[in-house]
């Protein structure tokens, strides 16, 4: 875990250099129009699970290449019939994280997660067997890398995306690993809003 978070502090601060460099030494470190906020949110309902969530960010583009933000994520999911017929399992998943983009092209970027999901389970057993519900509480880490397409980042600043990770941390309790503990691919997709640009983006 602190090789994860030494290497992201690397990354970004190599990055934040390499901005500098670029740019004309009387330009100010930290310029409003370099902020944006954003998120997810989505619903799912499949085979008696119902799925919803959010996960709202505000960042900033420390260069035409890089983007860092800190992020948070809540989710609840509710399945029927989960262990046996008439039960039902509930999960609320929330918690902080944050992420780094790189945009090795304007409309293609790779991203790296972190996240620290606090889950919250309660399971509802059959009404006939007469039986008490059952709470359980953990936590997780997670470590999400993938990449993914964004559509229009160059100009306003404001544009769509989608992508598709992967926890690369699997840990027993993580939300996006399955019982054998392999990872599940999280596809993401949402709207990334510029707050202060102009018509043109640095």
């Amino acid at each position: 875990m602190k090789r994860i978070c030494l290497l992201l502090l690397a990354v970004i601060s190599s990055s934040m250099l390499f901005a500098q460099e670029e740019e004309p030494a009387e330009k100010k470190f930290f310029k409003k129009e370099n902020l944006f906020t954003g998120g997810t949110v989505n619903a799912s309902f499949f085979n008696g699970t119902t799925a919803l969530g959010i996960s709202p960010y505000f960042g900033y583009s420390i260069n035409r290449f890089v983007d860092v933000a800190v992020s948070a994520n809540l989710n609840y999911i509710s399945q029927r019939d989960y262990d046996q017929y008439g039960d039902k399992l509930r999960q609320t998943i929330y918690g902080p994280g944050a992420f780094i983009r790189l945009y090795p092209v304007k409309f293609l970027f790779a991203h790296a997660q972190y996240e620290y999901n606090l889950i919250r389970y309660r399971y509802i057993p059959p009404s006939s067997q007469g039986l008490p519900d059952e709470k359980f509480r953990f936590n997780a880490p997670s470590f999400l890398v993938g990449g993914g397409f964004a559509n229009g980042r160059e100009g306003t600043g404001s544009f769509y995306y989608i992508s598709i990770l992967w926890d690369v941390l699997k840990d027993n309790n993580s939300p996006y690993v399955d019982n054998l503990n392999r990872p599940l691919p999280q596809i993401r997709a949402g709207y990334n809003i510029a707050l202060f640009q102009g018509k043109d983006r640095d």
